[in-house]
């Protein structure tokens, strides 16, 4: 079996979010879309994740393009996909999002080794704009840390 090579991934969370907590969730999809996922055809970066009535949490805004191959069988491109977690763990993230007022956002999308898409996602505070200049600051601080150490390293 080749190994995994599909890791998408959502940058912009780690910016906009701060991360609480990270779970990995199944995810319910038809032929058409694992297709595409394994082909790489994906993007997630302006989904979210919510409960339903029956408090079954759904990827919402999740987009994976139609299968090239596929006929009238092919998916909606925007479909809200169900996310399978267990009981428990969905019973304590509706209440933290309910009480607490935290959002569940997708931070990757990848392959298991089993063959199986799975979705990481977290638990997330949203960032204020000081907290988004500070993440910024300190960015730029370990890259020219990194420089100066590369430059040490050749002399």
């Amino acid at each position: 079996m080749k190994p995994n090579t599909i890791n998408i991934q959502n940058k912009k969370a780690f910016f906009e979010y701060e991360i609480m907590e990270r779970i990995t969730a199944g995810m319910v999809l038809t032929g058409t879309e694992i297709k595409s996922i394994r082909l790489g055809k994906a993007r997630i970066t302006e989904s979210f994740c919510e409960f339903n009535e029956q408090a079954e949490l759904f990827a919402v805004n999740m987009y994976i393009e139609e299968f090239v191959n596929g006929n009238f069988y092919n998916h909606k491109p925007r479909n809200p996909r169900k996310l399978l977690l267990n009981r428990r763990e969905l019973k304590k993230w509706h209440r933290k999002v309910q009480d607490v007022g935290l959002t569940i956002v997708p931070l990757k999308l990848f392959i298991s080794s089993e063959g199986y898409a799975k979705l990481e996602i977290a638990l997330c505070k949203g960032k204020k704009m000081h907290d988004k200049r500070h993440t910024m600051k300190d960015r730029d601080n370990k890259r020219d840390l990194d420089r100066v150490k590369k430059d040490f390293k050749k002399d």
